[in-house]
């Protein structure tokens, strides 16, 4: 199904916590991307659908420096061709003693158009990234140049990042705690549900704020389903 604007709009409305409500009805446990760190605090909200990169652990006859030359390079390719809107997702074995890329890639892949990127590693040039107007997730600053622990294998392929399997296509939603990785058929109607799940939230977190206690409310009695019906007629939302 395609990911419409409308989509990313109501994805980008509600919070990886409310998510991962969602998907527990819906019977999905293993969603949420632990141990991920937010390079650049001040970046727009992640969302958009997920394109792979994968490593496996590198052997020092075939990553060199020499290698970056070939513009076949995984790595390099995956800079270039990830589509404009899309969340590049980097499975690095959560092994962030080397870098997954750099400030100059994650510098391209802004400039092009790409919603955000995901590593379960580290990324160098950490201090410069996080000047970006860009979102950027991972474990922790590593300066190595990638080469020493990871070997660039496959684009766009099933990958596992942070333990969370993630499919080409499957839509990214990251925020101030972490990503979320929402399966992508039933992407529309998760971001609909978790729609209306915030508005209601933020009526309850009104009245809670007002002093009224969580009985009755959250969960929603008669009574208060009828005053949430009212209060959001009232805000037009």
């Amino acid at each position: 199904m395609p990911f419409t604007e409308e989509t990313r709009a109501k994805f980008a409305a509600v919070s990886t916590a409310t998510l991962t409500t969602v998907l527990l009805k819906r019977g999905f446990r293993n969603v949420f991307i632990s141990d991920l760190k937010l390079i650049n605090p001040g970046a727009p909200r992640l969302v958009g659908p997920a394109y792979t990169l994968r490593y496996i652990p590198s052997r020092e006859d075939l990553d060199h420096p020499g290698v970056f030359e070939d513009r076949g390079h995984p790595q390099r390719r995956a800079v270039e061709e990830c589509p404009p809107g899309h969340v590049l997702v980097i499975d690095s074995r959560k092994d962030h003693r080397a870098a997954s890329a750099g400030g100059i890639l994650v510098a391209r892949m802004y400039k092009r158009g790409v919603a955000g990127i995901v590593s379960d590693g580290g990324f160098r040039d950490s201090p410069d990234i996080a000047e970006l107007p860009f979102p950027v997730y991972h474990v922790a600053p590593a300066a190595p140049t990638n080469l020493i622990r990871h070997h660039a294998m496959d684009l766009n392929v099933p990958i596992g990042c942070g333990d969370v399997p993630v499919y080409p296509g499957d839509i990214v939603v990251g925020d101030g705690e972490g990503v979320v990785i929402v399966p992508g058929e039933i992407a529309e109607a998760v971001a609909d549900e978790a729609f209306e799940q915030t508005v209601f939230e933020d009526f309850v977190q009104e009245q809670v704020m007002g002093g009224r206690g969580i009985f009755g409310i959250y969960p929603p009695g008669p009574e208060a389903k009828a005053e949430f019906a009212a209060w959001r007629a009232a805000r037009g939302r």
